[in-house]
C-alpha cells in the first residue's frame, strides 16, 4: 500500500471535516490552513471527495464544505482506496492476477496476500468517528491549566 499526498490530504481533510461535524461548514480557507495543504491542490481533492459521495458543500455567506454523511458511517479503508486505488503491496494479490506465469509456485505470493488482508482489516474497522475521539484524547492531555 502507497499513500500518496493526495491521499494524504484527503484523509487530513475528511478528518478535518469530521471534527468539526456538528458545526457549520467549513471554509476551504480554514481546511487549508489547518490541515496544511495548498488551496488549490484541496480544490481538487475536495472536488473529488464531493463527486465520491463523502463531501457536500454550501455556498454562500455561511457557505463551505461538510461531510456529506456522519464519521461513524466513513471508514478509512474507503477514502484510501477512492484516493489512492487498492490496498495491495503488489499486483498479483488479486485472484484475476494474470500477467505472470509463475504466480502458482511463487514463494511470495501467500505472504503479499497475508500483507493485504491484515492491512485491510485494520483499515476497514476504523471509522473517522474513532479518529475524532482519538484526537480528543490526545488534545485533552496537554491541556495545562495555572
Amino acid at each position: 500500500m502507497r499513500i500518496t499526498y493526495r491521499g494524504d490530504y484527503a484523509l487530513k481533510t475528511i478528518l478535518d471535516l469530521a471534527l468539526h461535524y456538528h458545526n457549520s461548514p467549513v471554509t476551504i480557507h480554514n481546511l487549508a490552513l489547518r490541515a496544511d495543504i495548498p488551496i488549490k491542490f484541496l480544490e481538487q481533492i475536495l472536488l473529488d471527495l464531493k463527486k465520491g459521495g463523502f463531501v457536500e458543500s454550501r455556498r454562500g455567506k455561511i457557505g463551505g464544505y461538510m461531510l456529506a454523511k456522519p464519521p461513524s458511517k466513513i471508514k478509512l479503508g474507503q477514502i484510501i482506496r477512492f484516493m489512492d486505488g487498492e490496498i495491495s503491496p503488489i499486483a498479483c494479490v488479486d485472484n484475476n492476477y494474470k500477467r505472470c506465469s509463475h504466480i502458482s509456485k511463487c514463494a511470495f505470493r501467500s505472504i503479499w496476500q497475508k500483507v493485504a488482508d491484515s492491512t485491510s482489516r485494520i483499515v476497514d474497522n476504523i471509522t473517522f468517528e474513532d479518529l475524532v475521539k482519538k484526537n480528543k484524547n490526545l488534545t485533552s492531555k496537554f491541556t495545562y491549566q495555572i
